[in-house]
């Protein structure tokens, strides 16, 4: 072995540093499949084919596969099978592998993003975008209010036309739902019966004898619409969510 070389080098800690790679044995890079689930894997040229990423990954690349580079500036690049790929100049230490022969495209703050499912969850948009727990997700619509994304969302792209994402700050006031016709604001997604209780009777009286009974709908959970009994909860959307509260005295 030459004592020059070092074991393994890391192509994202090079980024981080700034620095060029150096020699080594091998090359540390993060490979996905169908998602942002990135696992470390190595290479052992710095300047790989598409095929030789696949196979770190345990991928047989005899299969329908799309290779994607997510290089430093956030933009995907496609990385054909049969050509190499330079570790050591593109600024790129992250690969998504589709298990597709079909690309779906969109922007990501003016990124542009290679997808290879008819979907992408919020979690992937999150990641992919960097933003921490102050930054939120949002779908452009034209001509209308912007679509909050939540981790837990999956957002079709099939329809025609490119979806372009941004993200901006949270707003402050958290959800905002409507209780009997009023608009009441919420701090958390999910909303319990005794929550909402209190928002649409804030001056009733404890007495044993009063019930309330509460129905829902535009809700985010499924159902999107229904009955919430008491010590239940649902989660909301960022606005829409509809709740109807009646008050009765048992004799």
């Amino acid at each position: 072995m030459n004592n020059n070389f070092e074991d393994i080098d890391d192509v994202g800690q090079a980024l981080r540093e700034d620095r060029p790679l150096k020699p080594a044995q091998a090359y540390r890079i993060s490979v996905a499949i169908d998602g942002v689930d990135f696992r470390p894997v190595t290479v052992t040229d710095p300047v790989p084919t598409g095929r030789q990423i696949l196979a770190a990954a345990n991928l047989d690349d005899r299969n329908d596969l799309t290779l994607c580079a997510i290089l430093a500036s956030g933009d995907f690049e496609d990385v054909s099978l049969d050509e190499t790929f330079d570790l050591r100049g593109q600024g790129a230490e992250r690969f998504i592998a589709f298990r597709t022969d079909r690309d779906f495209k969109l922007t990501l703050n003016d990124r542009q993003l290679i997808w290879g499912q008819p979907a992408i969850t919020g979690e992937a948009l999150y990641v992919l975008s960097g933003a921490d727990a102050n930054v939120v997700v949002l779908l452009e619509v034209r001509g209308g209010t912007d679509r909050l994304i939540e981790r837990d969302d999956v957002v079709d792209l099939t329809a025609p036309g490119v979806e372009h994402f941004i993200t901006a700050q949270r707003p402050a006031q958290g959800y905002v739902i409507v209780v009997n016709s009023r608009d009441e604001a919420v701090p958390d997604k999910r909303v319990t019966f005794e929550q909402v209780v209190q928002l649409a009777f804030p001056s009733s009286p404890a007495d044993p004898r009063l019930r309330y009974s509460m129905t829902y709908r535009h809700a985010a959970s499924k159902p999107h619409a229904g009955e919430l009994a008491e010590g239940g909860s649902v989660e909301v959307q960022h606005e829409g969510s509809i709740f109807n509260v009646t008050k009765t005295v048992q004799s």
